[in-house]
Parts: C-alpha cells; structure tokens; sequence
C-alpha cells in the first residue's frame, strides 16, 4: 500500500487528516521512503503539513479553497497533540448562530504550555490557553468526520469578554454578544458559575447582559452569584494604567470606553 492508497482509505471513511506515526504502524515502508511520498502530495497539493508529524487531506471538493474546515479534523490534531481542546471564541460564535464578523481566522482553547499559531497559506488558527482546564460548558458538536467540542455560548461570550483586548475590543464583538444572549439560558449560567475563576469578567459579563437588554433571569443569576462574597470595581475595558474610579452601577463596572454595537 502507498501513502496515496492510505490517503483514498481515509477519505472513504470521511477522515481527513493523519500523523506520520499512524503511517508508519499500517505501511510496511521506511520513514525514508513515506517521507519522499508525502513531500510528493505536498508538491501536489493532495495533502498539507499542518503540525510537525501531522497533515491534513485536501480533497477535490476542497482543492479551490485550499484548506478544510476546521471541524473536520481537529478532534485528531488534539488527539495526536494529547491536549484538552475546545473550538471557541468567534468560531464557537458561528456555530452559535453568532456570526456577524466573518473571520478567515479560526479560534481555539487548550491548556498550557502555549501552541504556537498556524499561519501557512490557507490555515490561520490562533491557539488561546487557560491555567484552568474545565470540561464544563463543553458541548460535542457533529462533522462528517465525527464529534468535535465547542464552548457554550455562555462560555463563548466570557471568553470572548476575557480576551477582548487580544481580539480587536469590546465593540467589534458586541454584535456578536447581542446575538449570544438569545442562545444562552439559565442552564448555561448556572454551570458556568460552578467553576469560573475570573469574578472581573463575570461583572462585565453581567453587565453587559443587561446593556444589550438580555433576558433579567440571565443577570439575576449572575448578581446573586456575585452578592455571595466581595467583588471590587473594573473598567469595562482592562487598559494599561488606568484604574477605575467611582462606579454607580450593581456590578462595579467603570465605563472607559463607548459602546457602539454595529449590528
């Protein structure tokens, strides 16, 4: 059997992406000679080497575009990587229905130590980490290749409210935000309050509910969370610098910034 053989194998199964180990465990070839094969479908374009030792299968009907989609193969790439994964930010965003800001680029969540960011041709994936691994808010989605996990859309909108300064600020995603609300619900919030380390984002969080005019139950849940011990004042937008003055608002959140959605 050649690489290629391998390759028709996989996508009869809807699997789109391999490691070198996995080749080297069915083929009955030297590394030497299924690595000059793989460059041979690299210069092709039949396949991509996305991650050392790990590549993905560009079939036909994706050969235009030159990539495929991001949940055909990353519950592999994270297997072969033996890391907790999930799709998140505004890639979870789309899959919520949120999907106001086309982006190119994909958005995950893993653990430490820092990935680095895929930047090659066609692929854009910017790998985000937590110190604090939860498998709760997770949610397993279907692809043709199988199930991936994607964050919740409470989970998604305290992500994307966590790392605004690293993802183009609060009101390139509050569109985004507006559009979450209406797919989070109490269930969502009450999980989310059992394990969330970041009380400043769940301010914001909160008040943010209750500017794009959510549902009350949603912040009601999260203001008798946060009744339950002491939370002190936080800009709206963490700046370098800048401290919070005097707040006038239940959830002790210094307005620094104007908010303007543009959906």
């Amino acid at each position: 059997m050649t690489v290629a053989d391998y390759i028709k194998q996989c996508l009869s199964v809807e699997e789109y992406s391999f490691s070198l180990n996995e080749l080297q465990t069915v083929l009955d070839k030297s590394e030497t000679s299924i690595k000059s094969e793989l460059s041979r479908l690299i210069e092709k374009k039949t396949i991509v080497n996305l991650r050392k030792g790990f590549y993905l299968i560009i079939p036909p009907r994706y050969s235009k575009q030159g990539q495929v989609p991001i949940q055909l193969y990353i519950e592999k790439l994270f297997k072969y990587l033996n890391r907790n994964y999930y799709l998140g930010f505004y890639s979870a965003a789309k899959f919520h229905g949120a999907s106001h800001q086309q982006t190119q680029r994909d958005y995950l969540m893993t653990e430490k130590p820092k990935l680095n960011d895929i930047k090659k041709k066609t692929f854009d994936i910017r790998f985000f980490t937590t110190t604090k691994w939860s498998n709760k808010n997770l949610l397993d989605r279907k692809s043709d290749a199988g199930i991936f996990k994607i964050s919740s859309p409470a989970l998604t909108a305290v992500d994307l409210i966590h790392h605004q300064t690293k993802l183009g600020g609060l009101n390139r995603m509050l569109a985004i935000l507006e559009e979450l609300t209406e797919e989070i619900n109490q269930n969502d919030i009450a999980e989310l309050l059992t394990w969330y380390p970041h009380k400043s984002t769940l301010q914001r969080f909160g008040f943010l509910l209750e500017e794009v005019g959510a549902d009350e139950s949603l912040s009601n849940q999260i203001k008798n969370h946060l009744k339950k011990s002491k939370f002190f004042p936080v800009l709206l937008s963490p700046k370098t610098g800048q401290k919070p003055g005097a707040v006038d608002n239940f959830w002790k959140v210094a307005i620094n910034i104007k908010l303007e959605s543009d959906l």
